[in-house]
């Protein structure tokens, strides 16, 4: 057997012996956010270290731990921390999470990140919908043997934001009064941030804002047939575009400053979604 798939289903027969709960929605909390999870109708915890082979996060203020429960009776799986490349896990571990979440029963992903803004036109707290992405810096999550149980060899990438996804999250945004970027979105491997010379790259190649995680996540959920959608909330403008330094410190406190309607905008544009993907 593929020994990524392998890992991939010990992982999920460790967390059937702990949880019996089926979400419908899959959401992956980034920077700012993780206390999301407690707001939530908990049913359930687990922590990461409690999974027989899963990788655990190590970025300071991540938990490190799926929640069972609801979201105005929407039921859910968070994940409250994500693991990324920069930790120096293999590209197959940081989309393990995303694939245990789809075989949970998920069938939409909702990514969000802290990212840095690349457009002049968009300022600290600023919301940016993911449209498209790019992901040549990192490795594809699907490099080496095809899992055919997860998917095509060669899946399709034309559409891995749905229209109709991204359609609900910008008339909830109208509905709520909060403005709403849109944009592509970067993968970059980190953890250092840009220098002003790759800002300018990133730009040039068309991007929007760039971040250390997502892409991936989005590739694997596509390749497995989940929809997927994603918001970005923009804590500084890349390195070079303002006549200051970038630290860990402004991304957090720019991400807790604007978390209310963070919060909101992604509590409504849940709602939105699974009734709309009911119907």
């Amino acid at each position: 057997m593929n020994p990524v798939y392998e890992k991939l289903l010990k992982c999920y027969e460790s967390i059937q012996k702990k949880i019996d709960f089926k979400p419908e929605i899959a959401l992956v909390l980034g920077s700012g956010l993780g206390d999301y999870g407690e707001t939530i109708d908990i049913v359930a915890t687990l922590d990461y270290h409690d999974i027989e082979g899963f990788p655990i996060s190590t970025v300071e203020g991540h938990k490190g731990r799926f929640i069972f429960g609801y979201i105005q009776g929407v039921p859910v799986v968070c994940m409250q921390g994500r693991v990324h490349y920069y930790e120096g896990y293999a590209m197959s571990d940081v989309v393990l999470p995303t694939r245990l979440m789809k075989m949970m029963g998920a069938k939409v992903l909702f990514l969000t990140n802290a990212a840095g803004g690349l457009n002049f036109d968009f300022h600290a707290g600023d919301f940016m919908m993911i449209t498209d992405h790019i992901m040549t810096f990192v490795p594809s999550p699907l490099i080496g043997e095809n899992i055919n149980e997860l998917g095509a060899r060669f899946p399709d990438m034309s559409d891995v934001y749905k229209k109709d996804l991204q359609e609900i999250i910008r008339g909830t945004a109208k509905e709520l009064g909060i403005k709403l970027q849109e944009g592509v979105y970067i993968q970059l491997t980190g953890p250092n941030y840009e220098t002003p010379a790759e800002v300018r790259m990133c730009r040039a190649l068309g991007a929007d804002a760039a971040g250390m995680s997502t892409a991936a996540e989005a590739v694997a959920a596509n390749h497995m047939g989940m929809k997927v959608c994603g918001i970005s909330c923009i804590t500084n403008l890349g390195c070079g575009m303002l006549d200051q330094p970038l630290s860990h410190a402004e991304v957090q406190e720019t991400a807790d400053r604007v978390a209310v309607d963070f919060k909101r905008l992604i509590t409504q544009a849940i709602l939105n979604i699974y009734h709309a993907t009911r119907q």
